[in-house]
Order: C-alpha cells, then structure tokens, then sequence
C-alpha cells in the first residue's frame, strides 16, 4: 500500500471521499485551539490578580505563614472588585461588537439593495 512507502500522503478509504464527493467535514472553531485559548486567557486573569491582589493587600513583614484577618478581608475584596470590573468591561464590549456588527449588517444590506 502507498501509506506504507509514502507515510507523509494521505490515502482515501474510498474513491467518492478521493474524487471530492461524499460527506464534507463541517469547518467551525478547532475545539482544542478554543480550549488551550480559554485555558491561557484564566491563566492570565488569575496572574493578574494574584499579581495585583497580593501587592495591595499582603503584609510586607511575613511574621505569620497565614495571612491576617486584614489581608484576608482586603484580598476578598480586592479579587470580588477585580472579577466585577471583568464582567462590566466584558459586558460593554460585548455591546459594543454587537452594534459593530449590526452596522456591518446594515451597510451589506445597503449594498445589496443597491447593487439589484
């Protein structure tokens, strides 16, 4: 067989995949890219956080292994602050792409309407 001789050449199981008919793949979003993206995208957020957290709200002195009641209460709230303020931003931009791609719509129809 030709995959044995030639590994790096694809072979078709059957002669309608080989000639273009039968079922096409559907095309949409890699789910493994989709996924490694997302994963990087939490790293990110929780970096930053932690980042922005721990330099606001740790003790610089590290008497204790535990944080303070104080460091606790201001990382609590400095992490509920932070993720509130991803969501609102999330939130208008989200709007905003949808009025950008309405607009999009709008001119294609135009353009169309013209064109006819």
């Amino acid at each position: 067989p030709l995959g044995v001789l030639f590994p790096s050449i694809p072979i078709a199981n059957d002669m309608n995949n080989f000639f273009g008919g039968g079922q096409e793949q559907p095309k949409g979003p890699d789910p493994v890219f989709a996924a490694k993206t997302e994963m990087e995208m939490y790293t990110d957020l929780f970096n930053k956080i932690a980042s922005s957290c721990y330099n606001k709200c740790a003790s610089r002195k590290h008497r204790d292994q535990d944080l303070s009641l104080g460091e606790m209460t201001c990382t609590d709230r400095c992490v509920s602050k932070y993720l509130e303020s991803q969501q609102l931003i999330g939130g208008v931009l989200q709007r905003a792409n949808e009025s950008q791609m309405q607009q999009q719509q709008a001119m294609q129809q135009a353009q169309q309407s013209m064109g006819s």
